[in-house]
């Protein structure tokens, strides 16, 4: 009777010990393989469903940056697009997937200035990471240098896991110097940055106001007869007002900083 006792007591402490040897085991592997939902990222639970795309979270051991791009659609009308720039270590390879985009040269170029400007401003040898860009548009719109700036911002982000803040949006072209230059259809893209919920809008410097042209047709009286003209009129418009949205100039990326990341 004591011997079997004394055995079942021996198996009863065989079943505890395996227990918890089986959950520091599974503690372990948690640790050091959490789930994709766990994984640090500070912006994966950003503000996108405003302009229709989900972001998924990171794979492992990579950090991700999340920022949006305003663009002209093939109307020339302002829309935005999402950035979502993800880091992870590797040999310096860069890739590029973008929907719905014209003018991927000149996007291409944009990108590879981003990095060089981003390595020179971080100090990050960014030969020891891979560095993939995701640009995703609802519909066709205009690419170019006028998303540098952002390329710029977002590939600082995810090198150095830094939240951007998502209630400001950048329009500019970025040079090999980290000055920022001019671009087209500010009105344009300051209002649809309005719409989607920005509180602040940053421009190049001397693009806080556009001139338009209005078409006004002028005739007068020769004689018998008339001779009309078709004319120009230029009107100075004030972004600020004309798309109700605070508006700062900005002339290098690390201006531009400032108002992304908190210090």
């Amino acid at each position: 009777m004591a011997k079997r006792k004394q055995k079942k007591n021996v198996k009863m402490h065989i079943v505890i010990l395996s227990i918890i040897i089986l959950a520091m085991l599974l503690f372990l592997l948690y640790s050091i393989f959490p789930p994709q939902s766990h994984i640090q990222n500070k912006q994966s639970n950003a503000n996108n469903e405003g302009i229709g795309f989900t972001v998924k979270p990171p794979l492992f051991n990579s950090t991700q940056a999340i920022a949006y791009l305003p663009a002209l659609d093939d109307k020339g009308n302002g829309v935005l697009t999402l950035l979502v720039v993800e880091a992870t270590p590797g040999s310096g390879r860069t890739l590029v997937d973008i929907d719905n985009l014209l003018f991927w040269g000149d996007t291409q170029h944009s990108i590879r200035i981003a990095k060089n400007v981003a390595q020179n401003i971080t100090h990050i040898n960014l030969s020891n990471y891979d560095l993939v860009y995701n640009i995703y548009a609802n519909a066709a719109v205009i690419g170019g240098e006028s998303a540098g700036a952002a390329l710029t911002l977002a590939t600082i982000a995810a090198i150095e896991n830094k939240t951007m803040n998502d209630k400001v949006i950048i329009t500019g072209a970025i040079n090999h110097d980290g000055t920022i230059g001019p671009v087209q259809g500010i009105l344009a893209k300051a209002k649809a940055a309005k719409a989607n919920g920005a509180a602040l809008f940053l421009v190049p410097q001397l693009q806080s106001t556009e001139i338009t042209y209005t078409t006004n047709k002028y005739c007068e009286k020769f004689g018998t007869g008339e001779y009309c003209t078709t004319e120009q009129v230029p009107k100075k418009i004030n972004i600020a007002e004309e798309a109700n949205i605070t508006i700062k100039e900005v002339s290098t990326i690390s201006e531009a900083m400032q108002y992304f990341f908190k210090q």
